[in-house]
């Protein structure tokens, strides 16, 4: 029986082992990278644009920018009122230039929330290491105390310097006084 089996697997004629190796081939391997396919749209960095939205909104939050977008709409608004008819480009309703600042910040404010957004990933990793930076602060305070409190305890029961010199003092004050009550004797005694 266990002949047969192998003899079937073996023999010619589509086996389950050669139809999963044409299987493989036309899958691909599992274990190499696929094949780029072509993309309809091009390919960017995600943290290189982020950086860049991020000194774009960084500017944007300046005075000097401000200051250079006032005067750029002071220049449009009388190139566009004295300049001579065939030269002016937008006329009084100034539709040019509101479409012009509509579509900047049309774009400012998606930047500088992509800006903000990457500022909250940075602060709540920052603060996710400043919980476990006082986390560990705390317990090794606790450990210290703890420690400290131990070290006490046992002080509590070792001899000290003054309390040695206390039992000194009225072991020689004891003898001083045996000495004379034993001198008194004595004298007695004669």
């Amino acid at each position: 029986m266990a002949g047969e089996d192998r003899s079937r697997a073996s023999g010619p004629g589509p086996s389950s082992t050669g139809s999963s190796a044409m299987t493989r081939t036309t899958r691909g391997r599992l274990d190499q990278p696929k094949d780029l396919r072509p993309r309809l749209l091009p390919e960017y960095d995600p943290e290189a644009f982020g950086r860049f939205s991020e000194r774009i909104a960084r500017f944007l939050g300046t005075g000097r920018f401000i200051v250079w977008m006032t005067l750029i709409i002071i220049v449009w608004v009388l190139w566009n009122i004295f300049a001579p008819v065939n030269l002016r480009f937008d006329e009084y309703p100034f539709i040019f230039l509101t479409l012009m600042l509509s579509l900047q910040a049309s774009y400012a404010a998606p930047l500088i929330l992509l800006a903000q957004n990457r500022q909250d990933d940075r602060d709540r990793v920052t603060h996710e290491q400043d919980r476990k930076q006082n986390e560990r602060s705390i317990a090794d305070t606790e450990y210290l105390t703890r420690e400290i409190a131990s070290l006490r305890m046992g002080l509590g029961e070792v001899a000290t310097r003054d309390w040695i010199r206390s039992e000194l003092q009225d072991m020689v004050k004891d003898m001083g006084d045996r000495r004379a009550l034993f001198t008194a004797e004595s004298d007695e005694d004669r």
